[in-house]
């Protein structure tokens, strides 16, 4: 499927991942020392429900908010605009994977349920040159809360990111994560997890409705249907196994 119709699947919901603003603010009050001005980096923003957020939590900073499909900035273009934030939020159109920006150029990255689909590992070590010395960045991941998960949970999380090509093979656990992030050469400050209900209050039951409206629409298109069909599996394992996977924010600074 491409790329552009497959995220056009997902405009309809407020978000594109789990994810709240109350979490948003927990991660960004673990940062430390954020000077004046800050310049922010906010990569795979989708229609950038936490890039409102971060604008709201740090009134002086200046934000770049990265997403591959333009539509999505467009919406995040209109919330800034009805926000006041338009000085201060600019959106770039790009893939998280070939970014243009100048060495040490931000003092914080910001990528909340995005890095999963090019892998923790690799996300933070390409990104990392575009951080200033001390700078922080934020990173949401799914992981493991268990080293012994089911083998069904294991064979769907293989094949759930959007790009399977690019996604890491081996889904990790939070203490995996925080050792990736000290050979990357970051201090973890801190992680926690998203509680699960904030999956179906922020996400699930978004989908949900988007699912009936996506049959309809699209009931003679196979290609859409399956991934109907795949977010129906998603939610399902999610019900079974949320004690065994979900998100875990990493607030972590270069050294």
């Amino acid at each position: 499927m491409e790329l552009d119709l497959l995220c056009s699947l997902f405009e309809g919901l407020p978000r594109q991942g789990p994810g709240d603003f109350e979490h948003t603010h927990k991660a960004f009050r673990m940062l430390s020392g954020v000077p004046k001005g800050a310049k922010i980096l906010d990569i795979g923003c989708g229609k950038g429900m936490q890039t409102i957020a971060l604008a709201k939590l740090c009134p002086d900073c200046l934000i770049t908010a990265v997403d591959i499909h333009q539509p999505f900035l467009d919406a995040l273009n209109e919330n800034a605009a009805a926000e006041g934030f338009s000085d201060r939020i600019k959106t770039v159109c790009a893939s998280m994977d070939d970014l243009s920006f100048d060495e040490g150029e931000f003092d914080i990255i910001w990528a909340e349920g995005s890095i999963f689909i090019i892998g923790f590992e690799k996300g933070i070590n390409y990104w990392k040159k575009f951080l200033k010395q001390d700078g922080f960045m934020m990173a949401s991941d799914l992981v493991l809360f268990t080293e012994n998960p089911p083998e069904e949970l294991m064979d769907f999380l293989k094949i759930c990111s959007p790009d399977p090509e690019l996604c890491s093979p081996k889904i990790m656990t939070e203490d995996e994560g925080a050792e990736m992030a000290n050979k990357a050469g970051f201090n973890v400050w801190g992680t926690f997890r998203l509680p699960a209900n904030v999956w179906y209050d922020s996400y699930y039951n978004y989908v949900k409705e988007n699912n009936k409206l996506l049959r309809e629409k699209y009931r003679d298109n196979k290609e859409v249907l399956g991934v109907v069909e795949f977010n129906e599996k998603e939610m399902e394992v999610h019900s079974r196994y949320q004690k065994e996977y979900g998100y875990a924010y990493f607030v972590i600074q270069k050294n």
